[in-house]
């Protein structure tokens, strides 16, 4: 019995070393199987990207970039968006060649020290880069093969930036600027870089700030500004606008009217699409009385409704100082108990972009209402409910809403204000009115709800960086589209380009909207997690939108 116990133990260990070792020989084998397919790959890859760089090196001495030619995908017709050209009616002032003069308007004064004497350090130098005629920026950078054997078509813009030959002669240049509509962070950083473009770049003979808006031009109480660059020196550092701002006023004659006796030349208004329908107007009235006189437009809004450009001025720097209101908000919601729930408003009468933007870059933000988003207050897609799931879940919620949200809900105000825009009901009471009254009918504790209205504080903010920079290159190239003879435009980036855009085509479609259907939003519902009440978009719909916000 004994040795009968004693074989099968042997018998075991035999199959168990048997076992180990085929176990240790499969392992060995499929290492060295792997190796080889991991060489075999390697030398595959390295084969492929030899092939390439000697195809690559052979289209480059041909003359054609690297990559590979996608020869189902082409560009077949490009629709350029002219510009009036002053060149077409009048005969160019300026016969030399076009040079930043760098000029210094500190070297010397006059007996008033007040005005200072423009002294050229010299001939001026060379641009480094001079804008040639027919060089544009693509709008549709997204191109993928036509459906059905079709064309693939786009338009392009004018690129922005300094031309070789001058329409004006600087010396002769009498500009005006003026600012209209509401606040918006960085009208001062773009009167400073138009007044310093002018004067320090081109030479100009005076520039003249208009106060007060369209109504500047015929109120006597409000007299121009002659503007320097030290009266200018400082004023990017504060809010607001040097020059004073109002809604309404535009008389085109008498506007006229101003420009013929103060012998304007260059007109540089600033401001919406409203402010800008009313420049085109201007242009209209000097091309027809044959008045040798530039109108450009600079897109300001800080709602970012302007279409066609990337962003407008102020935008960046709203969304930042956004987030100090929605930190605040999210303090008294999580301090203040039971159920504390903190509402932000922020701009945006007809498109959301500034309150989306706050609430993805918060991070902090439960519910974002915009107007191209239908409220829904009850029921599956309830605001309301999704609230309270929230608050259960954490204890407090943060709700940012765009002021011009909720007209389905609440109706469309008949009344407008000075500028044409129709007065915007009280969202942001009318949503506090509703959460507390579904608490109180739904939760024995009811809600502690706190309401932030910031609008004013980031309206009157300096701006920052990002726009102070986007400021300096509108206002120069405003300058420089000027000078060389264009009228009639507005400038702004595209497509991370500077370029300049016929008045007409940018506000055909102004004021934007959110893309319902875009990334965007998809994005503000992948933070929040909020229900999604879009529309459906219609069969056959097409929505296109500026690259940066889609």
């Amino acid at each position: 019995m004994d040795k009968l116990k004693g074989l099968n133990t042997s018998l075991a260990v035999t199959a168990a070393v048997c076992a180990s070792t085929a176990l240790l020989t499969y392992a060995i084998c499929n290492l060295r199987s792997r190796d080889e397919e991991q060489s075999q790959r390697s030398a595959t890859a390295a084969k492929r990207a030899s092939e390439r760089t000697v195809k690559d090196k052979s289209q480059v001495q041909e003359g054609k970039p690297k990559g590979t030619l996608l020869n189902d995908l082409s560009l077949q017709e490009i629709y350029l968006w002219e510009v009036e050209h002053l060149g077409a009616h009048f005969k160019s002032e300026f016969t030399g060649m076009n040079k930043m003069k760098n000029q210094s308007a500190y070297s010397e004064y006059t007996s008033e020290p007040s005005s200072p004497v423009a002294i050229s350090t010299g001939d001026g130098s060379d641009y480094n880069k001079l804008i040639s005629n027919h060089e544009v920026i693509i709008a549709d950078i997204k191109q993928k093969p036509a459906a059905g054997g079709g064309v693939n078509r786009t338009r392009a813009y004018v690129r922005a930036g300094p031309r070789k030959h001058l329409h004006f002669n600087p010396s002769g240049v009498t500009a005006a600027i003026v600012t209209c509509g509401g606040l918006c962070p960085g009208l001062n950083n773009v009167i400073r870089e138009l007044t310093n473009t002018l004067i320090h770049l081109y030479g100009a003979k005076k520039v003249l700030g208009i106060r007060g808006g369209y109504a500047g031009f015929y109120t006597d109480a409000w007299q121009p500004i002659e503007l320097t660059p030290e009266i200018v020196n400082n004023i990017h550092h504060e809010g607001g606008t040097f020059l004073g701002s109002s809604r309404g006023g535009f008389d085109i004659d008498k506007t006229v009217a101003f420009l013929k006796k103060h012998k304007i030349n260059q007109l540089y208004v600033i401001g919406g699409d409203g402010t800008h329908r009313g420049a085109f107007r201007i242009h209209e009235e000097c091309m027809k009385l044959k008045m040798n006189v530039g109108v450009c437009g600079i897109p300001k809004t800080i709602d970012n409704d302007v279409d066609h450009i990337d962003r407008s001025f102020g935008f960046s720097s709203a969304v930042q100082a956004a987030q100090s209101a929605i930190r605040t908000a999210k303090t008294e919601a999580s301090c203040n108990l039971p159920n504390g729930i903190g509402i932000v408003k922020l701009m945006g009468r007809s498109a959301g972009f500034v309150a989306v933007h706050a609430a993805m870059s918060s991070g902090d933000v439960d519910l974002c209402l915009v107007p191209e988003i239908p409220i829904v207050l009850e029921g599956e897609k309830g605001c309301l409910p999704f609230l309270q799931r929230r608050v259960k879940e954490q204890g407090f919620a943060v709700v940012v809403v765009a002021e011009g949200a909720g007209e389905e809900l609440l109706g469309e105000s008949t009344e407008t204000d000075a500028s044409g825009n129709k007065k915007l009901p009280a969202i942001g009471e009318f949503l506090k009115s509703k959460i507390n009254e579904f608490f109180k009918k739904n939760d024995p504790q009811g809600a502690t709800v706190k309401y932030v209205d910031p609008s004013y504080i980031i309206r009157s903010c300096p701006a920052n960086a990002a726009d102070s920079l986007y400021c300096m290159q509108l206002a120069q190239n405003a300058v420089h589209g000027l000078m060389a003879g264009y009228t009639g435009f507005s400038v702004g980036l595209c497509n991370n380009r500077m370029v300049l855009l016929p008045i007409p085509y940018l506000v055909e479609t102004s004021p934007r909207h959110m893309d319902a259907h875009g990334r965007t939003w998809e994005r503000v519902l992948s933070i929040t997690r909020q229900p999604n009440t879009a529309k459906p978009m219609k069969p056959g719909e097409v929505v296109s939108y500026a690259p940066m916000l889609r």
